[in-house]
């Protein structure tokens, strides 16, 4: 699978065959390039402007949002409820963290995850082998919880941070990726692209960073 990292939390996902995901839209507000081309299916971890903009993704997708499970052109999606903050949702609301399996991989998308995870969490996570993770703090987990949240993932193998300052947001009240990357104790590879190629058999044998550039 390709997978483009546009800005914030939005990913781009496509399949080997042709299916494009997209994955939290942000609305005009964010200074982020918007998706471009045809989406068949759009995902929103939450209802707020800077992940829920699906008006913005093209050729009538199907909209997913909340906790479930769904089978869509061959990509299997579960939808796990967790929260916005560290109080059960009381200041930021509720969230949906989304598995996927999308050609043979494994792949979690952590939306604006306000906490830890916590057993309950744990278990429909236990496989995944790339995870999509905020890492930017104040809105989100930061760096510290970030790192205790991929140690609860034992088949991990690839670290993607998202929700961090960039010189396009630097008056949000979030931490740069460098804040991630001096705790984290693994290899890191600040990568000179917005996509990269996912290849089942080609995953790092053990935990790796991969540092992408926005679209």
């Amino acid at each position: 699978m390709k997978l483009q990292w546009l800005g914030h939390a939005c990913f781009r996902i496509e399949a080997s065959d042709g299916t494009v995901i997209i994955i939290d839209p942000y609305d005009e507000s964010v200074p982020y390039k918007a998706p471009e081309g045809p989406a068949d299916l759009v995902l929103s971890t939450h209802d707020h402007f800077d992940h829920n903009a699906v008006h913005r993704v093209k050729g009538n997708p199907k909209v997913i949002r909340g906790v479930g499970e769904w089978e869509e052109k061959g990509v299997k999606i579960r939808g796990i409820p967790a929260y916005h903050d560290e109080k059960g949702g009381k200041d930021r609301g509720r969230i949906t963290i989304y598995r996927l399996n999308v050609d043979g991989i494994t792949l979690a998308h952590f939306g604006d995850l306000g906490h830890v995870i916590s057993a309950e969490q744990q278990r429909p996570l236990e496989d995944v082998e790339v995870a999509l993770i905020p890492v930017g703090g104040y809105y989100t987990i930061g760096p510290k919880e970030a790192l205790e949240t991929i140690k609860l993932l034992p088949n991990l193998k690839l670290i993607v941070p998202m929700h961090f300052k960039t010189e396009l947001v630097k008056d949000w009240p979030i931490e740069p990726v460098d804040e991630f990357l001096s705790l984290v104790e693994l290899p890191v590879k600040r990568l000179d692209t917005s996509e990269v190629e996912i290849v089942k058999g080609k995953l790092p044998e053990a935990k790796e960073v991969w540092v992408l550039k926005y679209a």
